[in-house]
């Protein structure tokens, strides 16, 4: 009796043992196992643009990682449960990728809240603590931040006020460039993009022109340039959005984290699940980017415009919104690119894991539980 007794109490130290094991690997050592995986895509030199200048001294390239819809939970939506568990994915996900893999620069395309539109300036300020708090990055890392229809409100609700403050807050105004090592990333407010000379489209509108000027004076290829430019040297821009651009369905789309098939074909409609064709065919007439990346619709997609534009819209980084999140891996020179998708954990299989560990360990308490009769 006494030996059993000690077999048993031996049994629930290596159970305790087993489950802090368990949590230990579920919440940490999976993310390093899983995203230990994925690798910076490797330039090919057969896709080089040879129209752009080559310099010894500027292409280095450039490491940027692209995310979109983390939808920190507010007070209104999700359960407490559900908040604290999604942070802490997103959280370690995130953390585990600069560990590792250390970019030049993070892009975070949109809807960064899921209820700034509604909130007041009080949870605003804690909602912007717990994005820096969760998403924060080394000091030798840049990032930056496009604004999301969950942030400020579709086109119709945007207030002046509103849209202030998450420029203020994230320093984020509604068109941005942002070059790094002459790789020329233009940051747009989509919900900017409606054309009505509202008194957010039409400076945003000026700004996108006033971008377009300086990449073609860079191109020696403008009538009013004065002999200077606010571009060094030129290269194609990388555009990145909230919407992506403009198509009818995600039928077109085909990848790992597509759109689940009972939804692929449903309609998209203009200025909501995307960028109306008119503004998605002028961003291309004026900017001629190389790569396109935007989020919004939570799921992820890839086409082409114009035989050489590539366009990714990548999925939803939050575990809320989809079972396998991902993000994107860019690295870039002036006169080339590549890029590549890096998946995150599934959640199905941390709860397989925890399921069947937890079953075991019972299993193993009710068989060595000692007997009164023994």
């Amino acid at each position: 009796m006494i030996y059993l007794r000690k077999k048993f109490r031996r049994t629930l130290l290596s159970a305790a043992l087993g489950l802090i094991f368990t949590l230990l690997f579920c919440e940490y050592l999976l993310y390093y196992i899983v995203l230990a995986q994925c690798g910076w895509p490797t330039l090919d030199s057969r896709k080089e643009d040879l129209t752009v200048s080559q310099t010894e001294a500027t292409d280095k390239p450039v490491r940027a990682m692209f995310i979109a819809d983390i939808h920190l939970l507010g007070s209104r939506n999700g359960h407490w449960f559900d908040k604290l568990r999604r942070e802490w994915q997103m959280y370690r996900a995130f953390q585990t990728m600069m560990t590792i893999h250390r970019p030049d620069v993070v892009f975070i395309l949109g809807d960064v809240f899921d209820e700034g539109q509604w909130c007041s300036s009080v949870e605003f300020e804690s909602y912007i603590r717990r994005f820096h708090s969760l998403f924060y990055v080394p000091k030798n890392t840049y990032l930056y931040v496009v604004a999301g229809n969950h942030d400020v409100g579709f086109h119709y609700a945007i207030t002046p006020y509103r849209n202030q403050r998450f420029i203020n807050s994230m320093k984020s105004p509604s068109v941005r460039r942002v070059s790094i090592r002459d790789n020329h990333f233009t940051l747009i407010n989509s919900m900017a993009l409606e054309g009505d000379g509202c008194f957010l489209c039409r400076p945003a509108e000026i700004a996108v022109n006033k971008i377009a000027k300086d990449l073609k004076c860079a191109r020696k290829m403008g009538s009013d340039c004065n002999n200077t430019s606010a571009i060094s040297r030129y290269s194609r821009p990388i555009l990145l959005q909230h919407y992506p651009m403009y198509r009818e369905s995600d039928k077109i789309c085909n990848e790992l984290d597509q759109a689940p098939d009972d939804i692929k074909g449903i309609k998209f409609r203009e200025r909501w699940e995307c960028l109306s064709k008119e503004a998605s065919e002028q961003l291309l007439d004026i900017l001629n980017p190389r790569l396109i990346v935007a989020g919004h619709t939570h799921h992820g997609c890839r086409r082409i415009h114009r035989d050489d534009i590539l366009e990714f819209t990548i999925s939803s980084f939050s575990w809320r919104n989809k079972v396998n999140p991902s993000l994107l891996m860019g690295t870039f020179t002036p006169r080339n690119y590549a890029v590549s998708k890096c998946y995150m954990p599934v959640e199905s299989t941390v709860i397989i894991i925890y399921i069947s560990l937890t079953c075991t360990m019972i299993y193993l308490i009710i068989k060595l539980r000692p007997s009164r009769f023994e």
